[in-house]
């Protein structure tokens, strides 16, 4: 019998693409770098864990209910998202996470020849699921470190689908405001889907930050994607969403996989969004307490930095970022290298409690006065 031939079989787009490398779990990195801890600043996680309701839902998880399939639609969810922003459940469509929901959307407007349009240094798997599924993705550089809204629309062809617009943006923390999209929107003119990812929507407090749940209600060519993975500290069970006009809903639900987002995740996502207030507020004065420190020290050390919305910052190192991410880690500190976000020598920060933070300086000082 022959050899497989997979240069035959594998569509050259395919061949072209770079697997993407996850990190190591931590009981494996923490034997690499020999030491008997590691904070996760590398991932911007909430680090204060799930709110109250949530934590209370998963502890008493009913281990008879791990034999029965979850509902395949989230049902339940989506009658708490509609309750919690005022829509039907219809609007909403709940996937393994956000991964899942952009696969959705471009697999349900994109064929053949079309492409999508964002910028050069934001979330990249934008680019990513557009290119190993064969369709062209435009890259806009970003201006002063955000999104360039009038590069983007020369880029529009009639070929392009979708806009995927990170607001805020990650990794810059940059954002449009209200003014800015609505012109953006209204000089698209409903000529292609305007993705609005608001995965930390909910940690600005900025006067004029659009809120995409309303900004959507303008435009029916809005899709707004929101996450319990970021805030809501939920990472761990994969819950995206997306909100859109019911008729825009139908047509991405086509392409959805059913029965993708566990029992556990669909129950504890609801229940996080119930008396949520303090939990959110607590988060904010975290993440405000941890700008503050890394603000001062990075000055101190002469080092560039971005601070934005968000709950992390990105700062520049007088090294490679793979050398000084070796070298935290040695010392028991996780952060995300910037290369393969298109930021050779920066390195990302997750905000977390101020003890942490203290110890990220320490280590960060003494690494570079060495």
């Amino acid at each position: 019998m022959s050899d497989i031939s997979l240069s035959s079989l594998v569509p050259a787009y395919i061949q072209a693409f770079e697997p993407y490398t996850p990190s190591r779990p931590d009981h494996e990195l923490m034997r690499r770098f020999g030491v008997d801890h590691l904070h996760r600043l590398n991932n911007n996680e909430n680090a204060l864990g799930p709110p109250p309701n949530a934590r209370r839902f998963i502890e008493q998880f009913n281990p008879d209910l791990a034999p029965v399939y979850p509902s395949g639609d989230c049902f339940d969810l989506r009658q708490t998202l509609a309750a919690k922003f005022g829509k039907s459940e219809n609007q909403f469509l709940v996937g393994n996470g956000s991964c899942e929901v952009i696969a959705s959307v471009v697999k349900a407007f994109c064929q053949r020849g079309d492409n999508i349009v964002t910028a050069d240094k934001t979330f990249a798997v934008y680019e990513w699921i557009a290119e190993f599924s064969g369709f062209e993705a435009r890259l806009i550089p970003l201006r002063e470190h955000g999104f360039d809204p009038q590069a983007m629309l020369d880029a529009i062809d009639g070929q392009t689908k979708i806009i995927f617009v990170c607001n805020p943006n990650n990794p810059t923390g940059t954002y449009w405001d209200l003014d800015t999209l609505r012109s953006f929107l209204n000089s698209v003119d409903n000529r292609c889907i305007v993705v609005i990812d608001e995965a930390y929507f909910e940690y600005v407090q900025e006067p004029g930050f659009p809120d995409g749940m309303n900004i959507m209600e303008e435009y029916p060519n809005v899709v707004v994607f929101r996450t319990f993975s970021k805030m809501y500290a939920l990472a761990a069970l994969r819950i995206g969403y997306l909100c859109a006009r019911s008729d825009v809903v139908d047509i991405i639900r086509r392409t959805h996989v059913v029965y993708s987002v566990n029992s556990l995740g669909q129950k504890a996502a609801a229940a996080s969004l119930k008396d949520d207030a303090d939990f959110i507020d607590d988060t904010r004065t975290m993440v405000a307490d941890g700008k503050k420190l890394l603000k001062e020290e990075f000055s101190k050390l002469g080092l560039n930095y971005l601070c934005g919305q968000g709950n992390f910052m990105m700062v520049k190192v007088p090294m490679s970022d793979t050398l000084i991410y070796r070298k935290l880690a040695h010392k028991g500190i996780l952060v995300r290298t910037m290369t393969g976000f298109r930021f050779p020598d920066w390195i990302r920060v997750s905000l977390v409690q101020l003890p942490v933070m203290e110890e990220f300086c320490n280590a960060l000082t003494e690494v570079l006065r060495k």
